[in-house]
């Protein structure tokens, strides 16, 4: 009867963890599981996907007669932005001047993807000749500035800058005041804004990615902070790029919010109506004496060069 006791009560203690653990992981751990491919959590986007001269490519596929074949500028850039450099360097370069070894660019590419972060510090130190991103934040333009290059940019496309929230999230629309009352602490319970009575878990990105800076761009004056009240419990707001969540990273328990009642899609994007909208540029170094480097900005904003801008899923100028 004594043993029977003891084992009952070591299982008791053996299940009570269980459940806890069972508990603890349902309640916090899924919550912060990152459920995308080994690729995408590498690299934020699955690069084999957009591979330029591979058949099961996701790519568009434009067709050129303008070729660059001498003097090949590098192409580097956002992950939010490679469908359209890859198309473009399909359209423009030689098979033989982009080597992919299956996991990532090889050296000696003249197509890279090395994300926002890397890009800059790429253009900057030599290693791309152009790159394709969204504004750079005050540290990439303080890396330029102290190794004495000056960055060109140029416009080519149009693209969102998006709020995100759970797909359940009752909340579908917010004021851009409102979004940033939420990032300065002002509101800090979803109730607050017409939603349910759940803790606001306001998520931020990593300082000098591509969505990150335009986030400090669209607070302003305003000071974000970071608080952790509504880590455990809350329901988060999080923010990308409209194409990187709605094409690339499609993920269905999350949507994307109306702005001041305007819905973030292509319509609103072009006629001006989402006050979020941006442009996104090609960028190289003011002193770059690469000949080819105009005639490669110059596609981009031709017709051929536009038509990829579109239908890889932006806007066009």
């Amino acid at each position: 009867m004594k043993l029977f006791k003891q084992l009952a009560m070591v299982f008791g203690l053996a299940g009570f963890f269980i459940l806890i653990d069972i508990f603890l992981f349902n309640v916090f751990t899924s919550r912060y599981v990152d459920r995308r491919s080994a690729e995408m959590k590498g690299q934020s986007i699955e690069v084999s996907k957009f591979l330029p001269f591979d058949e099961g490519s996701q790519l568009v596929h434009v067709s050129s007669d303008y070729r660059v074949e001498e003097d090949i500028p590098v192409l580097d850039g956002a992950a939010a932005l490679l469908p359209v450099f890859s198309s473009l360097a399909e359209a423009l370069y030689p098979e033989e001047s982009i080597i992919f070894d299956g996991g990532e660019y090889a050296d000696g590419s003249s197509l890279r993807y090395t994300n926002t972060r890397g890009s800059y510090k790429a253009l900057v130190d030599g290693d791309a000749d152009i790159i394709f991103c969204a504004k750079p934040s005050e540290g990439q333009l303080s890396y330029a500035k102290d190794n004495g290059k000056e960055f060109v940019m140029v416009p080519i496309g149009y693209e969102a800058f998006a709020f995100i929230v759970g797909k359940d999230n009752p909340v579908s629309d917010l004021s851009a005041e409102e979004i940033r009352g939420i990032y300065t602490g002002k509101y800090t319970n979803w109730s607050q804004l017409g939603g349910e009575d759940a803790p606001i878990d306001a998520v931020q990105r990593n300082e000098g990615s591509g969505s990150q800076t335009s986030f400090l761009g669209f607070m302003g004056d305003e000071k974000p902070v970071k608080k952790l009240y509504g880590a455990l419990f809350g329901k988060a707001i999080g923010f990308s790029f409209r194409y990187y969540v709605d094409g690339i990273n499609k993920n269905p328990d999350v949507k994307m919010l109306s702005v001041g009642g305007y819905y973030p899609d292509a319509e609103n994007i072009a006629n001006g109506n989402y006050p979020l909208s941006s442009c996104f540029y090609a960028i190289y170094l003011k002193d770059n004496e690469n000949p080819n480097i105009q005639s490669v900005i110059d596609f981009c904003l031709s017709e051929k060069g536009q038509e990829i801008v579109g239908k890889s899923g932006y806007i066009p100028l």
